[in-house]
């Protein structure tokens, strides 16, 4: 299911999350479907999740996270050297298993590129003493026999090593060996004519006949005679041709030949009693196949309704809930009244056994009699409520008057309590409209009291816990502003020689060192031809979108090259990846001939270099555009200490960390030379460093807010190292590529 509906679980990835608690076949099974939904936006987050896993005590679920990494390694280009380096790691491991795993995964990746990796085939090379997994052996002498022209050194003597311990290996090992000989026979005989006869006179009297059989056929091919067949003429090409690089699936992939479920599918194996679904009818069948026969109802007998009487409550759910006072009152009912409902239930008893039309009589005449001894009860209440509320008014309005009437010199006490009355009255008025709930009254409400300092601070602290969150306003606020600033301050060294003047305001400082949009790099979404006149582009102009700062400010540049005007220019139908999310511009109502109009759009990429489609359309036309951004613009700038950038960089290492070493041209060695292509090259922060020769970036991107750090240590020549760690492998696979390039040319 997540091969053929990968977008139904991309969104609960974490739900296939590996727990310690799980079986071992749970894990693998979990690791499959981790495997079949990376995709170039998750694939960081599983690399680090399978990084975790290697660490398990469980071998055969360590063994599956090793194979599960070289599957996402073939299967996306970018992570593909970071999962190398990461394997490559694991060769110093203790356990062989780990080792041995590793060793025949490299031994697949590296099928793709091997000529941009022989200084891994020298790694492993110098491994095989140490390395007793027959397999692993096996896999780092093909790796060495099929690319020997790489390490011209190296294979001669790992050859001699193998000949001693011939006798001892295992069969697959063996083979391997004679592999070996055989193909350092055809490319370097000089070094290797001795040893590779030596070899094959040990094969030619093993125990195995599948090694003995080989070590003769090899013979017959390698080494021309006159009884040679016509093969050894190719020997060459049967040995040396380019093997097709494996292609790494999942297990479960073409399983869909059967019903999902079905016992078939789970050997894989058509089973006995097998049926396969039919096909869609091509006409609808008819719906009266699905018309089911309800059965008929049966008027129960007296006895059964007796029963049913006694089960069911006295009163109907709808009586209960349409009249919540009933229950009350019933509570509250005198004995004179208890005793006229004991007379109406032996009435009803004394009747149970007559016929059932007398029993409904009965029944209806019970709950009449109930319903008269409720209501009576209830009149009586609200009207003895009702008096007593009228008498507390007036001796409430009565105290009020005296109040009134008190002194001036006590007014502060008089104040004090007349607040103590009117709440004692509010009270009092609230019992006495509960009770009035359902009659209405003419009273009128006391006038409204003025509150005094101690009820003003509670109301306060009421309204602080309990009211809703105040809206923000989308304006740029001043500590923004004041962000923004810093951002545009980056890297800059305000030595005594570039002090500005007295009368240089801060205002000239922002200009001079803000983010210029001519500068930045402009790339045509529109061609005047193609939009009849209408000319589109657009540029990242590095400034946070203010309605949301997870999407990425795109600046676009609308200019009407024709004669004729545009009209209700806008965005419509999005066509985005899972996860994207686009806000358009304002629609433009009206381009006149020749005016030009520049508006911000944001897209929210997901921290991924995926294009974002979508339809601009006007009053009579409609154009499919596409915006791709390059890496570095999905980033904003951060600015840290020194300390801080090394502590995060030490918590970034192993697959996290991408290194990569250059030569840097003379027009690209000095220090503004260096500062300025970097920057350009990606939207990154200068971080202070106390080394000459070391520069330090930072950076955060925009949607995921992953850390970026880039360290540049150049060296005597034009030599330099450059080093990017971030959480996001691709992201610092993509980078590394567009910042060497933006330095070598």
């Amino acid at each position: 299911m997540s091969i053929k509906r990968r977008g139904m679980f991309e969104l609960h990835l974490k739900s296939f999350y590996i727990r310690s608690t799980d079986p071992t076949q749970i894990k693998v099974l979990k690791l499959e479907v981790l495997t079949n939904l990376a995709s170039e936006t998750n694939i960081s987050t599983i690399l680090r999740e399978f990084q975790t896993y290697i660490k398990s005590q469980d071998k055969d679920f360590v063994a599956g996270t090793i194979q599960a990494i070289g599957r996402c390694a073939t299967n996306i280009d970018e992570v593909r050297d970071t999962c190398l380096n990461g394997l490559v790691q694991l060769l110093s491991n203790r356990d062989e298993l780990v080792v041995a795993e590793s060793v025949v995964v490299i031994k697949k990746l590296l099928q793709m590129q091997p000529s941009q990796h022989s200084d891994i085939i020298r790694h492993m090379a110098k491994l095989i003493d140490n390395i007793m997994v027959p397999m692993a052996r096996a896999s780092i002498l093909w790796l060495i026999g099929e690319y020997c022209e790489h390490v011209p050194k190296i294979a001669p003597d790992v050859l001699r090593k193998m000949a001693k311990s011939f006798t001892n290996e295992e069969d697959i090992v063996k083979l391997q060996i004679i592999n070996l000989a055989a193909k350092l026979y055809l490319t370097n005989s000089k070094q290797t004519k001795l040893l590779t006869q030596y070899v094959l006179n040990l094969a030619k009297y093993d125990q195995n006949y599948d090694i003995r059989d080989r070590a003769r056929f090899i013979r017959q091919l390698i080494v021309p005679t006159e009884k040679s067949g016509v093969l050894s003429k190719y020997a060459k090409k049967v040995f040396l041709a380019q093997k097709p690089a494996p292609v790494l699936e999942s297990s479960f992939k073409d399983r869909d030949h059967f019903q999902l479920g079905s016992l078939s599918h789970l050997l894989n194996s058509k089973a006995g009693g097998y049926q396969e679904l039919p096909d869609w009818p091509e006409s609808a069948p008819d719906p009266s196949v699905r018309n089911v026969e309800v059965s008929e109802w049966t008027k129960p007998s007296g006895r059964e309704k007796r029963k049913e009487k006694v089960e069911k409550p006295f009163y109907s759910d709808s009586e209960l809930e349409s009249e919540p006072t009933e229950s009350a009152d019933s509570e509250s009912l005198t004995a004179s009244e208890s005793e006229s409902m004991s007379e109406i239930e032996s009435e009803s008893g004394s009747g149970s056994d007559e016929e059932s039309d007398e029993e409904t009589k009965l029944d209806n005449e019970k709950k009449k009699k109930v319903r008269k001894v409720k209501s009576k009860k209830r009149d009586e209440s609200e009207d003895s409520g009702q008096s007593e509320g009228e008498e507390k008014t007036v001796k409430k309005r009565k105290d009020k008057e005296e109040l009134s009437s008190s002194s001036s010199s006590s007014s502060d006490e008089s104040s004090s309590e007349k607040s103590s009355s009117e709440s004692e009255s509010e009270e009092d008025s609230e019992s006495d409209t509960g009770k009035k709930s359902r009659k209405k009254s003419s009273t009128t409400k006391p006038p409204p009291r003025p509150l005094n300092a101690k009820q003003k601070e509670i109301s306060l602290l009421d309204l602080d816990d309990f009211s809703s969150p105040p809206t923000f306003q989308t304006s740029p606020s001043p500590n923004t502003l004041s962000k923004s600033l810093n951002l545009d301050l980056q890297g800059l060294t305000l030595t005594d020689a570039t002090l500005p003047s007295e009368g240089l305001g801060l205002c000239r400082l922002f200009q001079v060192v803000s983010p210029s949009l001519a500068g930045a790099k402009t790339y045509e979404l529109l061609h005047r031809v193609t939009g009849e006149g209408l000319s589109v582009e657009y540029n990242f102009n590095r400034r946070p979108f203010s309605p949301d700062h997870t999407m990425v400010s795109v600046q676009m540049q609308f200019t009407n090259n024709s004669a004729t005007e545009f009209k209700n220019l806008h965005i419509s139908e999005p066509k985005l990846q899972p996860g994207m999310r686009m806000q358009g511009f304002k629609e433009i109502a009206s381009l006149q001939p020749g005016e030009v109009v520049t508006d911000t759009l944001g897209i929210d990429f997901c921290d991924s270099t995926q294009a974002a489609n979508f339809q601009l359309c006007s009053q009579t036309r409609q154009f499919y555009m596409s915006i791709q951004p390059p890496v570095g613009e999905l980033m904003m700038p951060v600015f840290m200490t020194e300390n801080t950038f090394k502590q995060e960089q030490g918590k970034l290492m192993g697959m996290n960390e991408i290194k990569e070493k250059l030569t840097l041209p003379e027009k690209c060695r000095s220090d503004q030379a260096i500062v300025q292509q970097v920057m350009s090259t990606a939207n990154l922060g200068r971080v202070p460093c106390g080394l000459d020769n070391e520069y330090r970036f930072a950076a955060r991107t925009v949607s995921g807010g992953a850390l970026v750090l880039v360290t540049l240590v150049t060296k005597d020549g034009g030599v330099a190292q450059l080093t990017i760690s971030c959480e996001k492998m691709v992201i610092g696979t993509m980078m590394v590529k567009d910042i060497m390039q933006a330095l070598t040319h």
